[in-house]
């Protein structure tokens, strides 16, 4: 079975950003009326999702996707708390509604209503309904609310906490998944969301998080960011902070996805992270869309890099199913449930 755990759904009727667009006006010119979600049908998900996402998917040979919110759509700058709710919910609901309608293609991930210098409070209350109510098998984590200007804690702060319980009681991992850029020097996809996995990484290096929580999971995505290429650098801080090497310490509970888009680079990770800590994933239709002119190869078809990449049978088994299954225990349990 090849399970992809990095899916947004970028595709999404129009409606659904038209209410969006209405939120926003709304926050700018407070006598606007509140805006009701957009009205979507069961066939426009469908045709949303089979003429995108899913044709990829059966196209390139993968069999799951873990399916969440569009990543750069969260917005989380956006700084009122009610919008944030509303918006969460939103998402989350019209995701869960794609993977109702595609049980056996999809696996829901959630987004969470964060806002710049909030409490976790509603993250928390949005995690525990869609775990519990709505079947999903994981959320995404924004160390950034901000957008690119870093004002909250690190994410080994006792600020994030009452979340980790949470996830430890759910047995849900988090992917780590920053949302738009709002600082010019930082693009979005070219930087930001690289910049996020990479300082995430460091974060975990420099203090004890799991330690205090030693069942607490992260994928970080876009291939660990700069991690696997500086491996020795970040090995090597470790020795000069007294800390102790991030392959002992972290890599029980960090993983790396492979979206990873050249194969040079899915050689690299393999080499340097090893088969027990990477999932596969695609991040399809996401960032980089269209074919390498050099290869023919499409950017994102990373199955193809991965079946490239010389692994042998035990190690593409934990790439491509046995490690999604360990790091999201939920998924494994639906899909056991199944016979699958």
């Amino acid at each position: 079975m090849i399970i992809d755990v990095h899916g947004h759904y970028t595709t999404a009727p129009r409606p659904h950003q038209a209410f969006r667009n209405a939120q926003l006006a709304r926050l700018a010119d407070p006598s606007l009326p509140v805006p009701e979600p957009a009205a979507i049908s069961d066939d426009a998900i469908r045709e949303s999702v089979e003429t995108n996402q899913l044709k990829l998917l059966r196209e390139r040979g993968g069999d799951l996707m873990l399916f969440s919110p569009k990543a750069s759509g969260m917005e989380h700058h956006v700084p009122d708390p009610a919008t944030a709710r509303t918006w969460a919910r939103v998402n989350n609901d019209l995701v869960h509604r794609a993977v109702e309608l595609f049980p056996r293609n999809f696996a829901a991930v959630c987004q969470l209503p964060q806002t710049p210098g909030g409490t976790l409070d509603d993250a928390i209350t949005e995690l525990r309904r869609c775990v519990d109510d709505l079947g999903f098998v994981g959320c995404n984590l924004n160390p950034d609310p901000s957008g690119g200007h870093w004002t909250s804690p690190p994410l080994t702060d006792p600020f994030w906490y009452p979340l980790y319980e949470t996830m430890v009681e759910l047995d849900v991992p988090a992917m780590i998944h920053v949302s738009a850029s709002c600082n010019p020097n930082f693009h979005a996809l070219g930087a930001h969301y690289l910049n996020a996995d990479t300082s995430a990484f460091m974060q975990f290096v420099e203090g004890d998080l799991f330690a205090r929580f030693p069942a607490l999971r992260f994928v970080i995505p876009h291939g660990g960011g700069a991690v696997p290429y500086h491996w020795g650098r970040y090995r090597g801080l470790a020795v000069r902070l007294g800390r102790p090497d991030p392959s002992d310490h972290l890599m029980n509970n960090v993983f790396f996805d492979t979206c990873v888009y050249h194969q040079p680079g899915i050689d690299l990770l393999h080499r340097v992270i090893g088969a027990d800590n990477i999932l596969f994933a695609s991040e399809m239709l996401g960032a980089v869309r269209g074919a390498d002119p050099q290869t023919g190869i499409a950017w994102d078809d990373t199955k193809s890099y991965v079946d490239r990449a010389g692994l042998d049978d035990e190690q593409r088994h934990k790439v491509y199913e046995g490690n999604a299954r360990r790091v999201y225990p939920r998924l494994d349990a639906r899909l056991t449930a199944e016979g699958r």
